[in-house]
Formats: C-alpha cells, sequence, structure tokens
C-alpha cells in the first residue's frame, strides 16, 4: 500500500485529454489498486475546479463529477480547509519568500509533512525543492 498526495496537475491531465500529460496520468491511475491512499485537499480541488471554468459546459460538468467522485472514494482522503490550514500554508509561503510556491501549494506540503506524505503525482518542481518525490518528469 502506498500513500501518495494528488495535486492539481494530476487531475487536470487525468481528465482533459488534451493536456500533454494525460495517456501518462492515465497509464499510472490505472495502476493504482484499492489499497493505494490518495490524499488531497480542497485547495487542490478549487484549483482544479478553477481549471476548467473557462472550458466549456462538458468539461465544467466533468470536473464537477470527477470532485464528487473524489469526495466519495473511500480510499481518498480529501482533507478540508480551515483556518488553521490556511495559516500552516502561509506561514511556509512567507518563509519561501524567494520561491514561487503558490498558496496551494504550500497548503499541500504542510499537509503532506503532517501526514508523513513523500511522493506528489505531479510534475511540479517546487515540491522536490521541498524534499518530496513528483512522480512526473
Amino acid at each position: 500500500m502506498s500513500r501518495l498526495f494528488v495535486d492539481t496537475f494530476y487531475l487536470v491531465a487525468l481528465l482533459y485529454r488534451r493536456d500533454a500529460w494525460h495517456d501518462r496520468a492515465v497509464a499510472f491511475s490505472q495502476t493504482l489498486t484499492a489499497d493505494d491512499a490518495l490524499l488531497t485537499t480542497d485547495a487542490i480541488l478549487v484549483e482544479f475546479l478553477a481549471a476548467f471554468s473557462n472550458k466549456g459546459q462538458h468539461l465544467r460538468q466533468e470536473a464537477a463529477i470527477t470532485a464528487h467522485h473524489l469526495l466519495d472514494r473511500p480510499n481518498v482522503i480529501v482533507i478540508p480547509q480551515d483556518r488553521m490550514l490556511f495559516l500552516e500554508g502561509l506561514d511556509l509561503y512567507e518563509r519561501r519568500l524567494d520561491k514561487q510556491y503558490s498558496l496551494t501549494d504550500c497548503i499541500s506540503m504542510q499537509v503532506m509533512h503532517r501526514e508523513g506524505i513523500t511522493e506528489v503525482l505531479t510534475n511540479d518542481h517546487h515540491f522536490t525543492q521541498e524534499g518530496f518525490r513528483v512522480l512526473f518528469s
């Protein structure tokens, strides 16, 4: 059993067939088993839905269905956004002013540290700068 953090990158690549990473994301998703635990956050789902906000009704609907599906899956844990998590992300954001981390990245990294997760479904090199292993490169 592995525990993986799900970044916006991976969700977008899975849903959007025109994404350059779509085929690799789909192939990777087929290797996952029911024993693999996936963890993400409300902030990631917000970014994911925002990515499809201007892609037309069909993709907006598919993104909403995907978000609901993730919230309902027993092997997916979606950490809710609350004030404490926001402040933890903001703290990392302020401590890394020399980086180009988004606040969502900082929230994700804080959750990964707290949960002891080292691997992330992304190609975002910012995660490697914090010592995490990105699974798409």
